[in-house]
This record gives C-alpha cells, sequence and structure tokens, in this order.
C-alpha cells in the first residue's frame, strides 16, 4: 500500500501521525461520476484491505480502479473475493473492498487472458 500521508488532501480522520501511513478514512470525488467515493483504509494481520463504498449504489469498475492507483503502488496486485454466501458479512449494502496480502503473490493467469 502507499503512504497515504500522500492523499492527506482527501482525509476525514483525525489519527495520530504515527497511524496515518496506512490507515484512515477518505472522501475521494469519483473521477467517473463526480459523486464522493468513502474509503476506509487499514493494514492489520499481514493484509492491507480498503473499503469503498456511495451511499446510493456500489462502486463501478473505473471507480474500484481510481481507488486501487490510489491507494496501491502500480507494482501492487490487489483483488476483490468472491466467498462463498454463508460467510457474507453485509455491513453495508453499497461497499466493496480491494485487499493484498503482504507476504503473498497471487497467481497471475497468462497476459494474453488478463
Amino acid at each position: 500500500m502507499r503512504d497515504l500521508r500522500e492523499l492527506d488532501k482527501y482525509r476525514i480522520d483525525d489519527l495520530p501521525d504515527e497511524d496515518k501511513k496506512y490507515c484512515g478514512m477518505f472522501c475521494v470525488p469519483s473521477k467517473n461520476s463526480g459523486r464522493n467515493l468513502r474509503v476506509i483504509a487499514s493494514t492489520d494481520m499481514g493484509w492491507d484491505h480498503v473499503s469503498v463504498s456511495l451511499i446510493s449504489r456500489c462502486p463501478n469498475w473505473l471507480e474500484m480502479e481510481q481507488i486501487k492507483r490510489m491507494f496501491f503502488d502500480y507494482y501492487e496486485t490487489c483483488w476483490q473475493y468472491h466467498v462463498p454466501y454463508s460467510d457474507h458479512i453485509n455491513i453495508h449494502p453499497n461497499v466493496l473492498h480491494i485487499w493484498r496480502k503482504h507476504d503473498f503473490e497471487m497467481p497471475m493467469p497468462p497476459i494474453e487472458m488478463v
């Protein structure tokens, strides 16, 4: 994950300085729709995690891609999970998540398939 202090102009929390590098709450204008994306970023238990939400709908592909580019380094592979229904925890109906494991390189399909 990037150093999130670079995104302080979007920050809507008042975390102590030592926590701002990899954690925070942000309000980011969507380049696609102009709506405000609410973003919560954290790093814990060997994982980087970013949740992205809108009030009236789920973020679309372009909005998720924008957040990925802003919050993760260009060389980092991140992913969204589609877990079994029994593992769903739906606290907010319009939120999507991006994950990255610190000590794991996600297998990638052949480049021709991406």
